[in-house]
């Protein structure tokens, strides 16, 4: 699939299968919201499906983005796929060139939008099913997503060279990959910091929903066996999740009374960017997923970066930051974040490497190009085969 060159032909786009924007939950939203007004200022007219019962954002517009908001069943089994369904069949009645849907578990439903001729993008996000918050139900619903999304759609994006290689090896199909993006924009107030008892420079950070996959536990595991070199060091959780509440008891739990560990609850906007800019070294510890959006974006921000040895994350960040072995956690991580807190050469210099290899691959704007051109393609070749 042709991409980087720009028809001088832009149309409408929706997006899909998130809660919405303004971005308030993780990756998909944050994608939607860089990206789709990114294409708004670029001349396209682009549509973001809202979901009410999430976002309570007023205005009908949003960075040069339409808003339509439909409800959807806050439960973790439906909150998704109930909300997609009430968006596709909205579509039936509004149509748009291309339809960009988010997340495999929707594949189910990308053949609607296809009935009324309109182009359907889909965004997998790796082995979905994978995730512990599923039972077996929902791992085999995901699963067999996976087979369906080789089908419905026209297009299926793999944020990660890793997610690309999956589908090819397990389903012998091609999918297209456009990478996640990062603005490299900070904020160097501290306001935030103070209100959170921080100070610069002095952090450990964690940034991510508070689900068991992600790994906060061994994030705190490994640093509450740190010892006098981390006595002056705190650890940073952002984050929380809605249908996880014992994780998350559990997270508290194993904290203890630590007075060095601060959790924050969600963060975005001005107040992520400053805790991300002055902290000592950022962590993903993850071990599931494609591209982690955090992971590209703390490398934007030119951080000291360790993440967890999956394939996806070492594919990120290459050489510019440590790798730590999960099998081997939290010992493995521990070592990671002892050699960096104690040496400040080898943290400035992997946050330099962070953020050239941020600048190099993962611009938002050489994303959206990308974007652009494979949106452009799409509609060319429908219009030539509405001229036979």
């Amino acid at each position: 699939m042709p991409t980087g060159s720009v028809s001088d032909k832009k149309a409408s786009i929706a997006f899909i299968g998130t809660r919405g924007v303004p971005a308030s939950y993780s990756g998909f939203e944050t994608f939607v919201e860089e990206a789709g007004s990114r294409l708004a200022q670029r001349g396209w007219t682009v549509t973001v499906y809202n979901r009410s019962t999430h976002v309570k954002y007023k205005a009908d517009t949003y960075k040069g983005m339409k808003l339509v908001k439909l409800p959807t069943i806050p439960a973790k089994a439906t909150d998704t796929i109930v909300h997609t369904f009430l968006s596709v069949i909205h579509l039936l009645f509004h149509k748009h060139d291309i339809v960009y849907i988010c997340g495999v578990g929707n594949s189910i439903l990308a053949w609607i939008p296809r009935i009324r001729g309109m182009k359907v993008v889909l965004n997998v996000d790796g082995a979905d099913w994978q995730r512990e918050k599923w039972g077996t139900f929902a791992r085999w619903f995901l699963r067999t997503s996976e087979r369906i999304a080789t089908i419905t759609p026209d297009v299926v994006i793999a944020d990660a060279r890793a997610v690309q290689e999956y589908y090819r090896r397990y389903y012998n199909f091609e999918t297209v990959f456009i990478p996640y993006g990062t603005d490299f924009t900070t904020d160097t107030g501290t306001d935030v910091l103070e209100k959170f008892g921080l100070e610069p420079d002095k952090y450990v950070l964690f940034v991510g929903r508070m689900v068991p996959e992600n790994n906060a536990h061994i994030l705190i595991q490994a640093f509450r066996l740190l010892g006098k070199e981390a006595q002056d060091i705190k650890l940073v959780i952002v984050g929380d999740a809605p249908y996880a509440e014992d994780y998350k008891r559990h997270l508290r739990e194993i904290a203890g009374e630590d007075p060095r560990i601060v959790f924050t609850g969600y963060q975005f906007g001005r107040a992520y960017r400053q805790l991300s800019h002055y902290a000592t070294v950022f962590v993903l510890a993850s071990g599931v997923g494609g591209t982690h959006p955090v992971l590209v974006e703390q490398m934007g921000f030119g951080n000291c970066v360790i993440a967890s040895d999956t394939p996806a994350n070492k594919e990120v960040l290459g050489d510019a930051g440590l790798i730590f072995r999960l099998k081997e956690a939290p010992g493995s991580l521990g070592d990671c974040l002892r050699k960096v807190i104690v040496d400040e050469g080898l943290r400035e210099k992997l946050k330099r490497a962070a953020r050239e290899r941020a600048e190099k691959f993962y611009s938002w704007e050489a994303v959206v190009d990308e974007y652009e051109g494979l949106f452009s393609e799409l509609i060319r070749t429908a219009d030539e085969r509405r001229t036979w």
